[in-house]
């Protein structure tokens, strides 16, 4: 452990190590190796605590709550009373707010060699969210993969969706290559159109015929440059979600693979939430340096947000994320590795 950021180092013998910061419940590092046997960092990510907090919006690896995404002008209603949350994405409330979870230190509850578990207590009127809830974050590896688990239990009825907002780059985030070259498959057929601020229309939309359809392996690409799309012009790139099959799932089943055709890395996701919003890092711009020095330019990164969809409270045809005393929300994704041959 680094005792002057927390860091906790999390290895199992398998050729993973993850690095975990209790500030923001972050996974700062993730090394994995190559089809040689080369290993690289392949998320993004600040040396220090300090660039976390300096680049909030960023949101590299952070674990994101109460609620991720956007909540359409910061308002929903539960049970007839009416909230507010601080509109802080245009005219939007984005992943918790002002002072979302990625911006608490979370505390140590336990820890081994592979694994650690945090947690963090969010009282009643946090950020505007209804009710105090008591949420859990734990890491493991285990094998080729690294499981991210939630849990979460309130003493009042509010609303609950967590998620991890690491980007990765499978060429390694201090590689000059971006994320256009890589190849991605999604266990989806509909995805969820946006406005021109990113809150969902409402209705699903079949991805077949479209920018969106990686139902058979797509490299990134053409698709994320595809800006006569009308959906892929409005942010510059992919900042949607995906309706995966199944939906809601006890079990994590699998929601996407990305592949990485120099390195060989292979990473498949597998999930237990009903969405994943897939963002091509489109605004990133060069002006963040990360871990190693090297500036993150537009493109460099996959973000594969496991998540309940985008607006949920402010739309009723939506999987819900409401939770009521005596439940108990879980979620759980799972990313493992593997190479292929060159």
């Amino acid at each position: 452990m680094n005792d002057a950021q927390g860091l906790i180092q999390l290895v199992d013998g398998e050729g993973v190590e993850a690095d975990i910061l209790p500030f923001g419940a972050a996974l700062q590092s993730l090394r994995v190796r190559d089809r040689e046997g080369r290993t690289a960092d392949v998320v993004l990510g600040h040396a220090s605590v300090e660039g976390y907090r300096a680049h909030r919006n960023s949101f590299f690896g952070v674990t994101i709550g109460r609620v991720a995404n956007r909540i359409a002008k910061g308002s929903f209603s539960l049970d007839g009373q009416a909230y507010r949350i601080a509109a802080n994405n245009g005219p939007n409330a984005l992943h918790g707010g002002l002072k979302g979870f990625d911006t608490a230190v979370w505390r140590l509850m336990r820890r081994s060699e592979n694994s650690v578990q945090f947690g963090y207590a969010s009282p009643d009127g946090d950020e505007g969210f209804p009710g105090s809830l008591e949420a859990r974050v734990s890491y493991s590896l285990e094998g080729n993969a690294l499981v991210i688990s939630y849990e979460a239990r309130c003493d009042r009825p509010t609303i609950v969706n967590l998620t991890n907002h690491s980007y990765f780059n499978l060429a390694g985030e201090a590689s000059s290559e971006g994320i256009l070259d890589h190849v991605l498959t999604l266990e989806a057929d509909s995805y969820l159109p946006v406005d021109a601020t990113a809150i969902p229309l409402g209705a699903e939309a079949p991805v077949k015929g479209t920018a969106f359809d990686f139902r058979a392996p797509a490299a990134l690409r053409a698709r994320v440059l595809d800006l006569g799309d009308p959906q892929i012009a409005i942010g510059g790139g992919i900042d949607h979600n995906f309706c995966l099959r199944g939906g809601v799932t006890v079990t994590p089943r699998l929601a996407a693979t990305v592949y990485h055709p120099g390195s060989g890395r292979v990473m498949t996701m597998s999930t237990t939430t009903p969405g994943v919003q897939v963002y091509s890092g489109n605004f990133l711009d060069g002006s963040i340096k990360g871990k190693t020095g090297r500036p993150y330019p537009r493109h460099h990164a996959l973000c594969l947000e496991c998540q309940h969809y985008p607006d949920s409270p402010n739309q009723p045809n939506f999987p819900s994320i409401r939770l009521d005393p005596g439940e108990v929300y879980r979620q759980t994704t799972i990313y493992a590795f593997s190479n292929a041959a060159g």
